[in-house]
């Protein structure tokens, strides 16, 4: 818990940055001059000549229709309702972001605890869980755990508490009991200071289920809850230790108030930057994506 803020968010783009360059390593783009065409024509059998595609135009009602679902369903649709399927550099799981999505039905109870469980399960978060409980066994942080193998295994399972307890109390459980909607919807307007505040601004705005503007009680009193949870359950508590030096040694609890509102405020400020980065997302695709897509070969004239 005694983490230096610092080292972890560089051990979060530390990953992010590994595993979305591998991602992108992995994608393939079919190549823009197929020698099979995108369209293919068929021939009258009468004349001999190429007949025209029949393809009746939409109707207006139908172009009326299709602009509602677009307009009211995420772009890509994730496998609870009302989420998506997007992860953050290819990698991260991103499920309660929309981005162009309008007003959508509010989320059962059962479908936010639901959408939490997969993004929180997810095959990334173990390594990154191993990642910190390797950078914190290295810092000795909470050293009544000491040094070793079973002190790194409690450091991870103190780790991945830490990550379920917050993703459930900020996701599912305070979004639940107060009727708020958990997922983040992506401004998309505006320049990059706009942007920004607007990201910024829903640590404390957000979305009632009926679509109003609220306070975001889910994000603060959640965050708080998992922050006292995991302080004075789980994490250690006063006690004795030998060292070489001192066969005796006494380390003071983990258990105080101000290490759970230290904790408290590491998470709102991770959390902070997080929003921001699922801000400004769609921007870093496309920029990803231009420089992974090849420029079609020059047709010779």
């Amino acid at each position: 818990m005694s983490i230096q803020f610092g080292v972890k968010l560089a051990a979060f783009f530390t990953l992010i940055g590994a595993f979305s360059s591998f991602s992108a390593g992995q994608q393939t783009t079919p190549p823009a001059n197929s020698d099979t065409p995108a369209h293919t024509q068929t021939q009258d059998t009468t004349t001999g000549k190429p007949a025209a595609a029949q393809q009746p135009a939409p109707s207006a009602d139908q172009s009326k229709d299709k602009a509602k679902d677009k307009s009211t369903q995420p772009s890509d649709q994730g496998k609870v309702a009302g989420t998506s399927n997007d992860r953050l550099f290819y990698t991260l799981p991103n499920f309660l972001s929309l981005q162009g999505a309008g007003k959508l039905p509010p989320m059962t109870a059962k479908d936010k605890f639901k959408v939490v469980a997969l993004g929180t399960f997810d095959y990334v978060e173990y390594p990154w869980w191993g990642l910190l409980a390797a950078i914190n066994q290295a810092d000795n942080s909470e050293p009544a755990f000491g040094q070793g193998w079973a002190a790194y295994g409690k450091r991870y399972g103190t780790t991945m508490g830490d990550s379920l307890v917050e993703n459930f109390m900020v996701g599912a459980v305070f979004p639940s009991v107060l009727h708020q909607d958990p997922r983040f919807y992506q401004s998309e307007k505006g320049g990059f200071w706009a942007k920004g505040g607007y990201a910024i601004s829903r640590i404390f705005v957000t979305r009632s289920d009926s679509g109003h503007s609220q306070f975001n009680f889910s994000e603060i009193l959640g965050s708080a809850s998992a922050a006292a949870i995991s302080s004075y359950t789980y994490h250690p508590s006063s006690t004795y230790i030998s060292t070489p030096k001192n066969p005796h040694l006494f380390i003071g609890s983990e258990r105080t108030l101000s290490n759970a509102a230290s904790v408290w405020g590491t998470q709102l400020t991770l959390d902070t930057i997080t929003i921001v980065i699922k801000e400004f997302w769609p921007d870093i695709h496309r920029k990803m994506a231009r420089k992974t897509t090849p420029a079609p070969p020059s047709t010779p004239q």
